[in-house]
């Protein structure tokens, strides 16, 4: 049987979702989605957002230096517009220009350091895999390819530009699960002694937490006074949420962490697997509650609660959903559209009652469960793909879903049946070992990002007029 790996969603709005996904999609990368952890998902935001509509060309310079090679003020000009859309169409408050131009040009800085070493390293994007990623990318946006270079134009956005901006971001994720993913693993010794831990705990940290960051970054060389700066900004991100303004939109475009391709969403998990540094900062607010900046070793912190709840190690319950599915893979005879049209005449003669759901996929079925009638089993959440899954959820009882694209190819699906379980002793070591990889992920992921910062030559110049 073919598993569906999970893979980080889409975001909603169009111009990132012309980016969304489509990393994650191609490679495949595992774990990231499974459980929402610290927003960690080096894949999961490609920042290949629409260049801005044409603006007003000036003389150019160069506002930084990275290894030798120039940021220049019209890169940075058209990237602080882009992201001052992106945050008009979310309807999130403006920081004032100064401060946008510094974070998006932080961003700019560690994207370069980071694709410089990927380059460096060797790895390429061949146009294959591009290709691929624009056509995920179409098909994401329910578009065809002309008829995404037809968005893109009317949105000022040279096609090959936008091409090169997702094969930077493929090359950037690629360098991401080598140097992070790669590398972190769990041991059986580590899973017994959290066990352990678990069953000695009773305090605050056996309770369930869900928070949403945003990260204002401190150089690790930074001065007192930048510090302070830093605090400030951080401070401001903090008013504008605690009075209303939309944290995800504002973790979206100015915050430092991964996370922010989640909205800064870092996931319901025991507070025991958060920094003690978050749970002490949040232990006496309300769901709904904003508190910051927290200072860590990475900067300052603006925390949000999303949700609190008791958890109970021992007897855990999960949902779990039993669904069946048809698939039809993709070659050069079998075309979307083609297995798309296929699948949707099936589906009307089985809610016709001319066929039977199951009988036709050990007919048709090119997945291994077709011998089962296309029975996937009782799976618990973060087994399948984001795709699959969010469709699978919005499913009632033995309701036909129309046909659905994933990176395997087209599929029919139907639910048969739901229940709360408890997960078995194996179950649990899976789901403990899957808890310590993100923890571990997160933590690596971080330190590799600034060491990456780091070992860079950045000389910064003068900044926009």
């Amino acid at each position: 049987m073919t598993k569906l790996l999970p893979a980080v969603p889409a975001t909603s709005f169009f111009i990132a979702r012309l980016a969304s996904a489509v990393v994650a999609v191609l490679l495949g990368l595992p774990g990231y989605a499974q459980v929402q952890s610290q927003g960690l998902r080096p894949s999961a935001q490609l920042r290949t957002t629409p260049s801005a509509p044409a603006v007003t060309r000036q003389a150019d310079y160069i506002v930084a230096v990275v290894n030798s090679e120039p940021i220049t003020g019209n890169e940075l000009r058209a990237a602080v517009v882009r992201t001052e859309q992106q945050m008009a169409q979310q309807g999130a408050p403006m920081p004032p220009r100064s401060d946008m131009q510094r974070l998006v040009l932080e961003r700019l800085i560690n994207d370069r350091a980071q694709l410089q070493l990927a380059r460096a390293s060797g790895l390429k994007i061949d146009d294959n895999a591009l290709q691929s990623a624009v056509q995920t990318v179409a098909r994401q946006n329910q578009l065809s390819i002309n008829e995404l270079r037809k968005r893109l134009a009317a949105d000022g956005i040279a096609y090959s530009k936008f091409q090169s901006n997702l094969k930077d971001e493929l090359l950037l994720s690629r360098l991401r699960q080598r140097e992070v993913e790669g590398r972190v693993a769990v041991t059986d010794l580590e899973v017994d002694q959290f066990l352990r831990e678990q069953q000695n705990t009773q305090d605050a940290g056996s309770a369930m937490l869900s928070l949403a960051e945003i990260l204002i970054a401190v150089p690790e060389n930074a001065s007192a006074a930048q510090a302070a700066a830093l605090q400030a900004k951080a401070q401001a991100v903090s008013d504008r949420a605690a009075a209303g303004a939309d944290f995800a939109a504002l973790a979206g475009e100015v915050s430092s962490a991964a996370s922010r391709s989640a909205g800064g969403q870092l996931g319901l998990r025991s507070a025991d697997r958060y920094p003690p540094l978050f749970v002490q900062a949040t232990q006496s607010l309300r769901v709904g509650d904003v508190t910051g900046p927290v200072r860590s070793q990475a900067g300052f912190h603006v925390l949000k609660v999303l949700e609190k709840k008791a958890n109970s190690a021992a007897g855990a319950v999960v949902s779990q959903t039993r669904v069946r599915h048809i698939l039809l893979r993709l070659s050069n005879q079998q075309t979307e559209e083609g297995a798309v049209n296929k699948l949707a005449a099936y589906k009307k003669s089985i809610i016709a009652g001319r066929n039977d759901f199951a009988a036709l996929a050990r007919d048709i079925s090119e997945d291994g469960s077709a011998q089962d009638g296309g029975d996937l089993g009782w799976t618990s959440p973060g087994v399948f793909v984001p795709e699959f899954e969010k469709v699978m959820d919005s499913l009632a009882l033995n309701q036909i879903s129309e046909p659905l694209v994933s990176r395997f190819g087209v599929h029919l699906l139907e639910v048969t049946e739901r229940r709360d379980a408890k997960l078995t002793e194996r179950e649990q070591r899976e789901a403990v070992r899957g808890q310590l990889r993100e923890k571990k992920t997160d933590e690596a992921y971080l330190s590799w990002t600034q060491d990456v910062r780091g070992r860079a030559y950045v000389e910064l110049r003068e900044l926009l007029p």
